[in-house]
């Protein structure tokens, strides 16, 4: 896994490759974004922030069978992160039966938690983004 951090425009940034498969990834993604989002934003959104990263991190490797790539951008209200991976099959959300276990929830859950998300084809492949709106820092 290659990472780094760079200023942007009115914010933060983190940005983070991770290799085909490399599931144990998912851990160092969720500790980049708790390091970005540490004194910046409060707990609660912050806390929201690392389980719908690790949900798209997760799906873009158990699905594409392949790397992605994550991007992290905190700017003066709000945090959006962004997987880009390299297959351009759309995501289906949908539904899982009570028999699934505790797979197919994870799109689910960042319809129910972020305030905005969506899919955009780029390149290749494509990016699975969402946005947490009004964060601010902690009290």
């Amino acid at each position: 896994m290659v990472d780094g951090r760079d200023r942007v425009p009115g914010g933060t940034q983190l940005r983070r490759h991770v290799g085909v498969g490399d599931l144990t990834a998912v851990a160092g993604v969720r500790r980049g974004l708790r390091e970005l989002l540490r004194h910046r934003i409060a707990p609660e959104p912050a806390h929201t922030a690392e389980l719908l990263t690790s949900e798209l991190v997760t799906n873009a490797l158990i699905h594409t069978g392949h790397g992605a790539v994550v991007t992290a951008t905190l700017g003066r209200t709000a945090l959006r992160v962004e997987v880009r991976d390299f297959v351009p099959d759309l995501p289906d959300p949908y539904v899982p039966a009570s028999d699934d276990g505790t797979n197919g929830r994870g799109l689910l859950l960042v319809q129910a938690l972020a305030d905005a998300w969506g899919v955009r084809a780029q390149g290749v492949g494509k990016v699975v983004w969402f946005e947490l709106t009004d964060v601010k820092p902690p009290a």
